[in-house]
């Protein structure tokens, strides 16, 4: 693939050497010209029939000086072509480093570093316009991300406000012997709970990370291991020792939903697998038969693989995927052999 500062020396040592060409091959013709024509006298006539003893005739020492010049300008067009490669390439880089810190810019940016700055130097040309365009374009999209960051913290706290003063209002307004409405209000206003939580931290993982920290993700996998409610299904956990660069609560976050959707979508007395070895995490379990049509549904939102509601409101694969995107993680789902899933988060390759 010819990148641009490759097309740029070719240009350069194209046009240099045509008008080298040009300039060599008028000189070398206009010099025969004038040796051949205006600066040869006629031979004079022969007194003795012979060779002549000044040596070889006038024209052919015309003859020879014109092929060394032709010589001559063949070996400096072919130092000047390596010449002006070197030059062009070396002049082609110094003009595209300003692009090449644009390119670099863009490709370090994500949502926790919005704050750095091009801050380009130099002349303003449409070189320094363009940086001074992409550092205006971040500075909006940072002032956009602090307003929806503050606006997920306000709603945080004015969603899970109301909900926490209705539960207090059922436990200890409403008496226990007024039947199974009391139990289905506390279990609604659970659901909406967690469902609230969900998105909010949903929320969260998509616009990235505030605060980096080394993580011991081994001992994020067997803490949330131990917490998980797994019933009659057998849970296995190997875990390596592996730190990852994030935020504690959302890795945390993002075990618990593999391991406990391992769990949930099982079949009775089957098994889950987690282990954590060189940096991915692998969660297998035994299941139903995932259709191969609907495996793009795995990490959308609101999307349920089963038939019923009672198996959650289709979160938590999208937040877990969400949470490895914002460690620059790579997440994939793959179907286990006689039903079930396998689900791969590999920390080792940063995006």
């Amino acid at each position: 693939m010819k990148t641009i500062r490759v097309r740029l020396a070719l240009t350069y040592t194209g046009l240099f050497l045509l008008t080298a060409a040009v300039l060599l091959v008028s000189v070398n013709l206009s010099l025969h010209y004038r040796l051949g024509v205006k600066m040869l006298p006629p031979a004079p006539p022969a007194l003795f029939p012979g060779p002549s003893p000044v040596g070889p005739p006038v024209p052919h020492l015309v003859e020879e000086v014109v092929t060394y010049q032709w010589e001559v300008a063949g070996i400096a067009i072919l130092v000047m072509t390596v010449v002006s490669l070197v030059v062009g390439w070396f002049f082609a880089g110094r003009v595209l480093r300003p692009v090449t810190r644009i390119t670099e810019a863009a490709r370090r940016l994500s949502l926790s570093n919005l704050h750095e700055r091009i801050a380009l130097a130099g002349p303003h040309d449409e070189l320094r316009e363009l940086a001074d365009t992409f550092d205006e374009m971040l500075a909006r999209l940072e002032r956009s991300v602090e307003g929806q960051r503050r606006f997920i913290a306000t709603a945080s706290h004015e969603l899970r406000t109301p909900l926490a003063v209705q539960r207090a209002a059922i436990e200890i307004g409403l008496p226990d012997d007024i039947g199974p409405i009391k139990g289905k209000l506390l279990a609604a206003n659970r659901r909406s709970e967690r469902l609230i939580d969900a998105l909010l931290v949903l929320a969260q993982a998509e616009h990235g990370l505030d605060a980096l920290a080394g993580v011991e993700l081994d001992e994020v996998v067997r803490l949330a291991v131990a917490e998980l409610d797994h019933g009659d299904v057998t849970v296995t956990a190997k875990a390596e020792p592996y730190v990852v660069l994030g935020d504690r609560t959302l890795l945390h976050r993002l075990v618990t939903n593999l391991a406990g959707n391992a769990v949930r979508h099982n079949v009775p007395g089957g098994t889950a697998d987690i282990t954590l070895a060189g940096g991915v995490l692998r969660v297998v379990n035994t299941g139903p038969v995932v259709p191969p049509e609907r495996f793009g549904d795995l990490f959308a939102p609101f999307r349920r693989i089963g038939t019923t509601r009672t198996q959650g409101a289709g979160l938590g694969l999208s937040i877990a995927a969400a949470i490895a995107r914002a460690h620059g993680a790579l997440m994939h789902a793959d179907p286990h052999p006689g039903g079930g899933l396998e689900l791969v988060v590999d920390f080792t390759v940063r995006r």
